[in-house]
């Protein structure tokens, strides 16, 4: 018998930014002034903004949603396809998103 399972329903998203040289802090308030609302959604667990400690022009969200389909309903909504597609594109250098299952211990 294992000591661990892997919550296949939920889903977690660890979504990184690396903000163009000068533009952290509009960063920062672009994707801040997401939270609110998506706090909101139904479906949403968790959704925080962090700054990274080692270099300061990255930031991440740590997402959890309690499915697949709760996670593509949010990254459906106008201010998430906004800021992909019109808010983005000005603030960020690079950026990598990518999903996951939590394993229970």
């Amino acid at each position: 018998m294992s000591d661990f399972s892997i919550n296949s329903t939920q889903l977690v998203c660890v979504a990184q930014f690396v903000a163009k040289p000068g533009k952290r802090d509009a960063l920062v308030a672009a994707l801040a002034a997401l939270i609110p609302d998506t706090r909101r959604e139904h479906g949403c667990i968790r959704y925080e903004l962090n700054v990274s400690l080692e270099d300061e022009n990255k930031v991440a969200f740590v997402e959890k949603f309690v499915s697949k389909a709760a996670f593509d309903e949010h990254c459906s909504k106008a201010a998430i396809q906004d800021y992909f597609h019109n808010v983005m594109p000005e603030l960020v250098a690079s950026h990598h998103v990518e999903v996951f299952s939590e394993v229970i211990a």
